[in-house]
């Protein structure tokens, strides 16, 4: 018998329930790796971090959809542990920029191998054009607005 399409999207949500699930484990794994003192949030920033180069506290809140104040919390830790750094954004004095120092710069690259072999073992066996079309297919999924 074939299935109807809402059979379709309730096994899609099964399926994206599992992703996730597996996602929170790898990126948590990914976060001890990067500094066992923090939590996997702050990791995250450290990934926008890395991509953007350089952010405000707010960009960080709002690409993470968190609380401005628990954003600021996580920057501290980071500052902190020497992760990140901060200055004087030099368009608006009253706002800061964080951007990742050497050392956070290393740390990060270095737990980026946990997920790195975690979408290995997870895709062993996978033809290029199989991972391609994956790729191609959740990116497509995650820029619907």
């Amino acid at each position: 018998m074939k299935k109807t399409r809402i059979e379709h999207l309730r096994e899609l949500g099964l399926e994206l329930n599992a992703l996730l699930a597996a996602s929170r484990a790898i990126t948590a794994a990914s976060a001890e790796r990067f500094h066992p003192k923090l939590q996997p949030a702050a990791f995250q920033i450290a990934t926008i971090l890395s991509a953007r180069g350089s952010a405000t506290g707010r960009q960080l809140s709002e690409q993470l959809y968190m609380d401005k104040s628990a954003v600021s919390r996580l920057l501290k830790s980071l500052c902190d542990l020497g992760l990140t750094e901060s200055v004087t954004d030099p368009d608006d004095r009253r706002s800061t920029i964080y951007r990742l120092t050497q050392e956070g710069r290393s740390r990060l690259e270095a737990s980026i191998t946990v997920k790195v072999g975690a979408f290995h073992a997870r895709t062993d066996g996978w033809s290029e054009a199989e991972l391609i079309q994956f790729t191609g297919l959740l990116r497509k999924f995650n820029r619907h607005e």
